[in-house]
């Protein structure tokens, strides 16, 4: 019985090993196409001396390790839709965004990176209270809805996070990571003359700052704007993907558009097999060779 087990946790084995590397080969290829774009950036940054830049790039190239510390060290799959769609939005953020400055030659370039953070922060919580209700150790079994709420205030505590984050850097480094937004018009109630609590809108034709006059069309309003649109795309892309994870919930067996985003944990059988994948890679020693070394 032990050599008959043997032969089919071996079979079952290269089996998976045949199917992950199937999955695996848009993965790694949009994984080295990006490094090797981060790694030429890096290096033209480097000839025109911008030590920010190859920072950025060196950070980049980091993060980029993020999905295979997760599968090999967390033993939590990511599904390769997920980890295509994590590589990009690093590359889209840190190189396109910041290097590339597409967040100034594109308006809506922030929008569309804050949303899609909602959805993948909102798919990472999911699957988080997910894993714990599908565990045998954890006692409470949580309501499809309870799960998509908690999935959604996830997401929504990342984004808030992320906004200290910016407010903080332009404080005390003056990054200027909260954009800023030009106003024609300012309505406040100090502007109500009797001091009552009565809105009052002032038009601004013209800004003199220290001496200066600004012809920039209006006010800069320091980031106030830019802050609760990114927030109000965070709580778009968060709904979207709690809504996906509660049908998913409901209908486990059905459809496969929800799996795509969603990181399980790998089940025992899956976790030794592989590792015995990794041992069967590993070159052997020639035999007598530490006998002959002394």
């Amino acid at each position: 019985m032990g050599k008959k087990h043997k032969k089919q946790r071996s079979s079952r084995a290269l089996a998976l090993a045949k199917e992950e590397i199937k999955g695996k080969k848009r993965v790694v290829a949009v994984y080295f196409i990006l490094r090797f774009l981060v790694i030429a950036t890096m290096i033209l940054q480097a000839f025109n001396g911008d030590w920010n830049s190859v920072f950025l790039c060196g950070l980049t190239l980091v993060l980029f390790l993020i999905p295979a510390f997760i599968d090999r060290r967390l033993h939590i799959e990511l599904p390769n839709t997920l980890q295509i769609i994590i590589l990009l939005f690093i590359f889209a953020a840190e190189i396109l965004g910041e290097i590339h400055e597409y967040y100034l030659q594109f308006p809506h370039w922030d929008a569309m990176l804050h949303t899609i953070n909602g959805f993948l922060m909102a798919a990472i919580g999911f699957s988080m209270i997910d894993i714990l209700n599908e565990s045998e150790k954890f006692s409470i079994k949580l309501s499809p809805l309870f799960v998509a709420l908690v999935s959604f205030c996830f997401s929504m505590t990342v984004g808030v996070m992320w906004e200290f984050f910016e407010y903080g850097m332009d404080l005390f480094f003056l990054t200027d990571m909260q954009k800023d937004t030009i106003i024609t018009s300012v309505t406040s109630v100090v502007f109500e003359p009797s001091g009552r609590n009565i809105p009052v809108t002032i038009p601004i034709e013209s800004i003199v700052v220290n001496g200066e006059v600004w012809n920039y069309g209006g006010y800069i309003d320091i980031g106030l704007h830019d802050t609760m649109a990114d927030l109000f795309v965070n709580f778009i892309g968060a709904v979207v993907f709690s809504a996906i994870g509660l049908f998913y919930i409901k209908g486990r067996s059905k459809g496969n558009f929800a799996r795509r985003f969603i990181p399980r944990k790998k089940t025992k059988e899956e976790i030794e097999v592989e590792e015995e994948l990794l041992r069967k890679m590993r070159p052997e020693p020639e035999d007598g060779f530490s006998s002959d070394v002394k």
